[in-house]
């Protein structure tokens, strides 16, 4: 990971229209807009290798602030061990809503440990500008140790659950999309290997690395963990 300086906000990124619905495990809920979450005085440029669970990846420079900058606004108490996100649900805007493939809402989640990590980011924008609408704006996340479909796109509620949220992937096919999702080359996808991986713009594949390369700096977060079972 490279991380920069905060940005100096020129007025390049606003705020725009949008509202949170936080619930759950916390002292503090109910209804947010977008500024009483981030600080877009503080934002942040982190340049995050992604990589697809259809084995492509990229490197994105991605701005925002850390995941748990927001989280700590709302005060989670102990029973909140995990901690969920749903995307907007709009099929008449999002024709592809419609379909049955996934059961929409979007939902995504993860464990409180890797919502309040520091890699964890909620981006606003993308290679200097304003995320667009396709990239997940006004908000994502960007989790950059695990498969890209982790990184929830467009969110618009935040749940502190006690117990692990069932996501729209894994409730599809969870034979091929686990809960934890982390980059790990020794566990390959039912149709196809994970251990190499093809990044945009070169021909020639490279080995995938464990936890996308970021093992170093979340790899406490599993021990003891079995990595086949828990994947």
């Amino acid at each position: 990971m490279q991380k920069s300086d905060p940005y100096m906000n020129s007025g390049m990124f606003e705020p725009k229209p949008w509202s949170v619905e936080v619930s759950g495990e916390a002292n503090i809920t109910g209804t947010f807009d977008i500024e009483d979450l981030i600080d877009f005085n503080k934002l942040e440029e982190r340049i995050y290798r992604l990589r697809c669970v259809e084995a492509w990846s990229m490197v994105i420079p991605w701005v925002g602030i850390p995941l748990s900058a927001i989280l700590k606004k709302f005060e989670p108490l102990s029973a909140a061990k995990y901690v969920s996100f749903d995307t907007v649900y709009r099929p008449d805007q999002m024709p592809g809503q419609k379909r049955r493939i996934l059961r929409w809402p979007y939902t995504e989640g993860l464990t409180i440990q890797e919502a309040m990590h520091p890699l964890t980011l909620m981006a606003v924008g993308i290679y200097g500008k304003e995320l667009l609408n396709q990239n997940g704006a006004p908000m994502r996340l960007v989790i950059p140790w695990k498969y890209g479909f982790k990184s929830i796109k467009s969110i618009n509620k935040i749940r502190f659950q006690e117990r692990q949220p069932k996501t729209s992937w894994n409730i599809s096919a969870p034979q091929e999309y686990g809960f934890y999702a982390n980059v790990n080359p020794a566990v390959d996808h039912p149709r196809w290997s994970q251990g190499t991986e093809r990044r945009i713009g070169e021909f020639k594949r490279r080995k995938t690395m464990m936890y996308n390369g970021y093992e170093e700096e979340v790899g406490h977060l599993y021990k003891g963990m079995d990595l086949r079972k828990y994947y």
